[in-house]
C-alpha cells in the first residue's frame, strides 16, 4: 500500500515568524523542510546552473516587469532545445516539477515558492498563510536586524512587496487573498506553538492521519 505523503505549504509575511513555525513543524513531525533548497534540486533535475534560478528570484526585486506581466505556472516545462529554456517561467516550472516529484516520495514542509499554487490540485497538500500585526512584525524584525526604525520598516515593506510580486507573477493571484489558502493564522495571537498545533490538527482531520 502506498504511503499517504503530504505537503504543508507555508506562505508568510515578513516578521510573522513563518520560517520558525515551518522549522518547528519539520522537527516535531520528523519531515523535511524545503525553502531555497528547491533551487538546488531544480538545478539538478534540469541541468541548469543553480545561480540562474537564484538570479531569476532576484530579478523580481529589480524590475517592474513583474508588476505588470504574468508567467502563470501551468506544470509544463520547456525542452532544452527551446530558446526559452532559461526563461523565468521555465525555471519556476522546474521548481514545480521538483515539488510534485517530492510529494510522491515523502512528506515535507515548504516555505514560499508559491507552493500552494503549484500543488493546488493535490489533495494531500494543505496551504497556510501566516501573518501578524504590524507591531509584532516590527518588534521581531527589530530584534533580528538591530538597526534603526526606518531601516526595519523599509526591510519589512521590501520583503512583503517582493513576495507579493513573485506570487502575482507566477500565479496570477493576489498574495494575501484568503481564498488561496486552507488556513489563515495570526501568529501573534496563537503563538508559534499554537500555530503548529492548529496546523497539525487540521492536517490530521484533512488527511485522516
Amino acid at each position: 500500500m502506498k504511503k499517504n505523503y503530504f505537503a504543508i505549504c507555508i506562505t508568510r509575511t515578513c516578521g510573522s515568524g513563518g520560517t520558525e513555525i515551518g522549522k518547528m513543524l519539520s522537527e516535531q513531525m520528523g519531515i523535511a523542510l524545503y525553502d531555497r533548497k528547491l533551487l538546488r534540486l531544480a538545478s539538478e533535475d534540469s541541468g541548469i546552473n543553480e545561480k540562474l534560478f537564484a538570479k531569476a528570484d532576484q530579478d523580481v526585486k529589480k524590475t517592474i516587469l513583474y508588476k505588470v506581466s504574468k508567467a502563470v505556472y501551468n506544470g509544463e516545462t520547456i525542452p532544452p532545445e527551446s530558446g526559452n529554456f532559461l526563461s523565468d517561467r521555465n525555471l519556476f516550472e522546474y521548481q514545480g516539477k521538483v515539488l510534485r516529484g517530492l510529494l510522491e516520495k515523502e512528506s515535507f514542509v515548504v516555505l514560499g515558492r508559491a507552493a500552494d499554487f503549484v500543488l493546488k490540485d493535490q489533495k494531500n497538500a494543505i496551504s497556510i498563510f501566516l501573518s501578524a500585526s504590524p507591531e509584532a512584525c516590527f518588534k521581531r524584525e527589530m530584534a533580528i536586524m538591530q538597526t534603526d526604525e526606518l531601516g526595519v520598516n523599509r526591510h519589512i515593506k521590501s520583503i512583503n512587496r517582493y513576495r507579493s510580486d513573485y506570487y502575482k507573477y507566477h500565479t496570477g493571484k493576489k498574495w494575501k487573498n484568503p481564498e488561496n489558502y486552507d488556513l489563515c493564522l495570526r501568529t501573534d495571537v496563537l503563538g508559534y506553538q499554537g500555530c503548529v498545533d492548529v496546523i497539525q490538527g487540521y492536517l490530521e482531520k484533512r488527511m485522516n492521519l
